[in-house]
């Protein structure tokens, strides 16, 4: 099976996204997206609709001067795309966890994407 479709979707999104481009992430999603974000198997933070997802996109852009995922694989099961990440940042702010600006952060985790025609309904991100 081709999934170059679905490949090409989810490199656009993590592209606009290495890129602070909140437009160009926001223009991948299905109106009803839902999103989460997985920490240790809690779920940290979760949207519901666009609108949602994009003051979410707004608020964390501010957190880091440099982001970067690098996809390390992709996975396809069923109508879902699971992608292996790299993860680095440098943090533009204090974080209560104990993390000054200007520390690097570095993490490794995993992203599942739904996809809808041409626009993901679902995103999770886990760590």
């Amino acid at each position: 099976m081709d999934n170059s479709k679905e490949r090409n979707l989810v490199q656009q999104y993590v592209d606009a996204y290495n890129a602070f481009d909140i437009d160009g992430m926001v223009a991948l999603l299905h109106h009803d997206v839902e999103f989460r974000n997985i920490s240790n198997g809690e779920v940290e933070v979760e949207t519901k609709g666009k609108e949602d997802f994009r003051q979410l996109a707004e608020e964390s852009k501010n957190i880091f001067s440099e982001r970067c995922q690098t996809i390390k694989h992709f996975n396809f099961i069923e109508d879902r795309v699971e992608i292996e990440i790299d993860y680095e940042a440098i943090l533009a702010v204090y974080l209560p966890i104990g993390l000054n600006a200007g520390e690097k952060l570095q993490l490794q985790g995993k992203s599942v994407f739904q996809i809808k025609g041409d626009k993901f309904v679902l995103i999770e991100d886990y760590s």
